[in-house]
């Protein structure tokens, strides 16, 4: 009877070459390190993301509960943290003193206006940028690279000169075509649709997909938290303009929101806080709710490409 013969398999430790088992200890030791500060790291985290929220919250507090303050509350040493007595006088006088809601009708004509051009433009020359192929593409992506880097204040002066010869002062108009720069919508759409994968864009095509069909049935779906992320960015800080909108309207006929707290200023150059500070309120809230309704899409399209499957 012969004896059976048994075939054994040597362990990972033994068959390994020196080299992988200097790696296997190096991760071993990376992961128990990793674990022992993992603690600490995380209290930090918690630390400086109370100290962001103080920072944003405490302001905005302050803000609202000055709206709500006697003009002598508002300068009082030291600071009242809660209105005693709250009022609402404020709010009446910020609509009596100005034409409060025509400005917020200029801001949203404004606001509409320019962020539509800004998202239909920032589209389709991405579009064009990323899955188009013409002579040139290169150098016309490096211009809107360069129009990134330069600061809006620098072009003031001309763009005023232009709109001042062209007759649009106090106009709509001559408001909305100087703010319907694309550069950095460009860019960003630009990085999502580099980023979609090729394969279905390739299948789209073979189907017979023109290239508007790509973009509306197959390019935009797919970039929607993007374009959510891009638009809202795109309303907030048009909603917000300021310098621009100020240097080009005289009166309530054209003057968004912003510029409208400012002619609560008396001539004397003395500020009573309490309007101003119920106007900024009334002019945060339509941010507001509209950030609280697309949060979840803006994040998760400012982090789209973060993770790499």
């Amino acid at each position: 009877m012969s004896t059976p013969t048994i075939v054994g398999t040597l362990d990972d430790e033994t068959t390994a070459t020196p080299r992988t088992r200097r790696r296997s200890r190096d991760a071993h030791g990376a992961e128990a390190g990793a674990h022992h500060r993992g603690p600490v790291w995380t209290l930090l985290g918690y630390a400086g993301m109370v100290v962001v929220v103080l920072l944003v919250a405490v302001p905005l507090f302050w803000i609202l509960i000055t709206s709500f303050k006697e003009r002598g509350d508002i300068y009082v040493r030291p600071a009242q943290w809660w209105p005693e007595p709250a009022t609402g006088e404020n709010y009446r006088e910020l609509t009596t003193r100005i034409p409060f809601f025509d400005y917020v009708r200029n801001s949203v004509i404004i606001t509409s206006a320019t962020s539509v051009a800004k998202i239909v433009l920032g589209v389709l020359s991405a579009y064009a940028l990323s899955l188009l192929r013409f002579p040139g593409r290169g150098v016309l992506f490096l211009v809107v690279i360069a129009a990134l880097m330069v600061p809006n204040q620098i072009t003031v002066i001309s763009n005023y000169a232009l709109v001042a010869q062209l007759g649009w002062r106090n106009t709509f108009q001559g408001i909305i075509i100087p703010l319907a720069g694309v550069a950095f919508g460009t860019f960003l759409m630009r990085n999502q649709f580099l980023g979609l994968p090729g394969e279905i864009i390739e299948a789209a095509r073979l189907d017979g997909a023109g290239p508007m069909k790509l973009l509306w049935r197959v390019v935009l779906p797919m970039s929607w938290p993007t374009l959510v992320a891009f638009s809202l960015i795109t309303v907030v800080n048009e909603w917000n303009e300021y310098l621009w909108p100020f240097l080009m309207s005289d009166d309530e006929t054209t003057a968004p929101l912003p510029v409208g707290l400012t002619f609560l200023q008396n001539n004397d150059g003395v500020t009573n806080w309490g309007p101003v500070m119920a106007g900024t309120v009334l002019a945060m809230l339509p941010i507001l709710v509209l950030f609280l309704f697309l949060q979840r899409q803006m994040i998760k399209g400012l982090t789209a490409g973060a993770v790499k499957s």
